[in-house]
């Protein structure tokens, strides 16, 4: 089935220039905007609501950064490393992650509105008490990720592994999972109901009621 919505992508202008991330730290606030960044390694940052618009990051590492309440406005991430980046209370909108390491990424608290994460490794990122709308998780593995206590609202996990994540006390009503893989989920069967699942899917979930099922 044709989905009726789809992610909007982030709005940035051509011919970007090229600029060092440390100029941020030359500003009376911290932002960038309209920039590529590339090819270097960013570390041991520790910044409070920064604001980063109109962005290209590309071939760059994060190494040991903390971003609280970061806002992201129309920035791309191609080739990048942001494993185990603090962006707690992040606001997020406009992005896009391709081929981008996420694992152990901290996004709690975060809001992530028309957001693609495309061939990224999300495993052991948290995403707890997070509220995502127009979201769309595209071959990506999450194994062992936090869902928990999630407002999730047009959310898409298109051929993902989603081994072990945990969606505790978190709604999947009106999502869709029915593409991707996993051999355990931590979710109750109340917050199952209305998600979309395979027909192998469902086979597991009445064999977690404890059903019979004969074949």
């Amino acid at each position: 089935m044709a989905k009726k919505w789809k992610i909007e992508q982030p709005k940035i202008p051509g011919n970007l220039p090229e600029m060092n991330f440390q100029e941020i730290h030359e500003r009376e606030e911290p932002y960038l905007t309209d920039c590529l960044i590339s090819n270097c390694v960013i570390e041991r940052e520790r910044i409070e609501r920064a604001e980063l618009s109109q962005i290209v990051f590309k071939n760059v590492t994060f190494s040991d950064v903390s971003f609280h309440r970061l806002e992201l406005l129309d920035v791309v991430f191609e080739d990048c490393d942001l494993s185990n980046a603090d962006l707690i209370g992040a606001i997020i909108h406009r992005v896009e992650f391709k081929n981008t390491k996420l694992l152990g990424t901290n996004f709690s608290e975060a809001s992530l509105e028309n957001v693609l994460f495309e061939n990224c490794n999300l495993n052991l990122s948290s995403l707890g008490y997070a509220s995502m709308k127009q979201v769309k998780f595209d071959h990506s593995p999450l194994r062992s990720a936090d869902f928990y206590e999630c407002r999730l609202a047009k959310v898409l996990f298109e051929h993902c592994d989603l081994n072990e994540v945990n969606f505790g006390e978190t709604s999947l009503k009106g999502i869709d999972i029915s593409s991707s893989t996993f051999e355990q989920l931590t979710v109750s069967l109340e917050d199952l109901k209305g998600c979309t699942v395979s027909q192998d899917q469902a086979l597991g979930f009445a064999a977690m009621l404890g059903l019979n099922i004969k074949s």
